[in-house]
């Protein structure tokens, strides 16, 4: 059929299947967005060639290095019975510093080693053989897209040797480099992706918690070829849909419409939906983002142009003036924007860019489409941003761009 052409991942409720058993101050403060990119290497098992210079140049300015020395699998993790996963830190408010035990809003991101995370967590033994890897130690907003191509490549290589990989990451944006690595890992092993909404030192934080129950997931092979997905509050969610609801409260994440894929409870995974590329087989629902394929310099420029009473047009004016590809709308009601940047979309669609419509209300789906616009169904601006620059750097042909949406972009069953 089509769908499977394209790669749809669609949804699968469990009524359709044989039942599959088996975050205090959040990232957006001020001390998680001053968090510094320290570049903070794992203390262990982690290659000399991890220890690299503070600073490298990455696009012509002065960035944070990225650590992508995937440490080899030890001897003895190797004649281990237990699944060997690597949990690549990315920094966040997981690996908070609190100013003390009560500081749930007064904390830096980004501030304690992976290694040492890990080395804390108790019983872990008993789930999986845990290696880590600190790509770097920041809050999730500071990183670029480019750092997003070299933390999702560098996933795809961990999975050549480990069962599974767990991303930490700040939640702020937690739901764009989910869907980013959702839509680019290339293989089938279980990729989760976790964080917390309270700092790691203070007096009930979920930090802890999320990350041994993260290991859990991946070590279990139960979302083996389910794309990546996010473990938070013992919650499984999908990465494509799912979105931070709350600033502070722990159960932030939810996919709206469609709903959580499963629940941890102690030992007990339960997953009671699927994406359809879990029904295919192994390899066959690799989505087409293989970024093995571009450079990190193709990744184009998009944005988000948010509609609101008597909009102006000049935010879509400016996108395009600045060398924008793609610009998503996030539109009242259905995907409504106001007659200043329905004007100024014509005339940008006339210069080659391309608009996805999406909703600003945090649920619903949006329809319909026209020259150079394309319907965004129920992904999120944000998501729907990701998914866009992805199709505009792998093709500038609208029609492909077009399928993809109707394919990656939508959940339908047919």
């Amino acid at each position: 059929m089509e769908k499977r052409k394209f790669g749809k991942w669609s949804l699968i409720h469990a009524s359709a299947l044989t039942a599959l058993s088996l975050f205090a101050a959040p990232a957006s403060s001020v001390f998680a967005d001053a968090a510094a990119a320290n570049g903070v290497t794992a203390a262990v098992t982690t290659p000399a060639a991890a220890t690299a210079p503070a600073t490298t140049t990455t696009t012509g300015t002065t960035a944070p290095v990225r650590n992508t020395a995937i440490p080899p699998v030890t001897d003895t993790d190797k004649a281990s019975k237990l699944p060997n996963v690597l949990v690549i830190a990315t920094g966040g408010t997981i690996a908070g510093q609190s100013v003390d035990q009560t500081s749930f809003q007064n904390y830096k991101a980004g501030s304690i080693p992976i290694a040492q995370m890990v080395s804390e967590l108790p019983d872990k033994q008993k789930i999986a053989d845990v290696e880590t890897l600190q790509f770097g130690n920041s809050g999730s907003s500071a990183y670029s897209m480019a750092d997003l191509y070299d933390l999702s490549k560098a996933v795809d290589e961990a999975l050549k040797s480990y069962d599974g990989v767990v991303v930490t990451s700040g939640t702020d944006t937690m739901e764009e480099i989910a869907y980013f690595l959702d839509l680019t890992v290339q293989s089938d092993k279980p990729v989760v992706i976790t964080g917390s909404m309270r700092p790691w030192t203070v007096v009930g934080s979920d930090a802890k918690a999320n990350l041994y129950n993260a290991i859990k997931l991946s070590a279990s092979g139960r979302t083996a070829s389910f794309g990546t997905v996010l473990m938070l509050n013992d919650t499984i969610n999908l990465a494509r849909g799912v979105t931070k609801t709350n600033d502070y409260r722990v159960d932030t994440f939810e996919t709206p419409m469609l709903g959580a894929v499963g629940y941890i409870d102690e030992t007990t995974i339960r997953i009671y939906r699927a994406p359809e590329r879990a029904l295919l087989g192994p390899g066959k629902g690799k989505p087409v983002f293989d970024l093995a394929k571009i450079k990190k310099s193709d990744l184009v420029k998009t944005e988000i142009a948010y509609s609101y009473q008597d909009a102006g047009g000049e935010a879509i004016e400016g996108f395009t003036a600045a060398g924008a590809k793609g610009i998503v709308t996030a539109g009242t009601g259905a995907g409504g924007i106001s007659s200043s940047m329905s004007k100024a979309r014509s005339k940008a669609v006339e210069q080659g860019v391309v608009f996805v419509t999406t909703t600003r209300t945090g649920s619903g789906s949006v329809y319909g489409g026209g020259k150079g616009i394309i319907s965004g169904d129920n992904l999120s601006p944000q998501q729907a941003r990701i998914l866009l620059m992805l199709c505009l750097s792998f093709s500038s042909d609208f029609e492909t761009v077009k399928s993809w949406f109707t394919t990656y972009g939508v959940t339908e069953i047919e």
